[in-house]
């Protein structure tokens, strides 16, 4: 059973806007905080943004802070990670994940398939 798809990768020019979207199991997103994630090619996964359950606390990775803000809609099961004033740096693979409790802290656990952004200089 898929718990977590991603959506909404592409190709963009620097500079520009992309936003993914994560469909998520009921079971799955319900109760728990959830959050993105990125790896690039050659390189070691990075943790980007997280959200806790309620939405009323997030984290940010220094690097996309002021650029990317990620954001959930509890009725629809559903995660988000807006991102704006993109750079080529941060072309990756994006995935999201959930983890087993209402905080954003803590292990991740259920993965998606992941979504490519490619920013183009």
């Amino acid at each position: 059973q898929v718990q977590l798809v991603e959506s909404g990768g592409g190709l963009v020019q620097a500079g520009g806007s992309l936003r993914l979207s994560c469909a998520a199991s009921a079971r799955t997103f319900r109760g728990n905080a959830m959050g993105w994630f990125r790896q690039a090619p050659g390189k070691e996964r990075e943790f980007v943004a997280a959200i806790s359950w309620s939405g009323g606390s997030t984290f940010h990775t220094d690097s996309v802070k002021g650029r990317f803000t990620i954001s959930r809609d509890n009725a629809k099961n559903t995660l988000y990670l807006q991102m704006n004033s993109l750079k080529p740096e941060d072309t990756a693979v994006y995935y999201c994940a959930a983890r087993d409790g209402s905080s954003w802290r803590g292990l991740y656990d259920v993965w998606g398939q992941g979504t490519q952004v490619t920013v183009s200089s």
